[in-house]
């Protein structure tokens, strides 16, 4: 059974740091892909990150300059460093990972107020 562990999230100032954390358990091989995606109250859920199994990464434009998703494919842990966190940035931030099959994290509240 696949299970998404999410760690890192919290109450921060603005243009302070966080990093998440998401580790994948039961899977057999290293994820096709693995991402950060974030809910904010009364909005879609939208993607923020996401990284291939080679290292490819795309970026939603709004974090841009300030997050940066790795990933450690011993591991199957996907991270994701926010620098400079803003009010807007304020969500719950869920992993995703597709492995055959898509899976999901239980979500990991960051909160950015002054």
């Amino acid at each position: 059974q696949v299970q998404l562990v999410e760690s890192g999230g919290g109450l921060v100032q603005p243009g302070e740091s966080l990093r998440l954390s998401c580790a994948a358990s039961g899977l057999v091989s290293s994820p096709y892909s693995m991402g950060w995606y974030r809910q904010a109250p009364g909005k879609q859920r939208e993607a923020v990150a996401i990284i291939s199994s080679g290292g490819t990464t795309n970026y939603a434009d709004s974090v841009k300059g300030r997050f940066t998703i790795s990933r450690d494919n011993v591991k199957n842990t996907v991270y994701l460093q926010m620098n400079n966190l803003k009010p807007e940035d304020t969500a719950v931030y869920y992993c995703k990972v597709i492995h055959i099959l898509t899976y999901w994290g239980q979500g990991t509240q960051v909160t950015v107020s002054a």
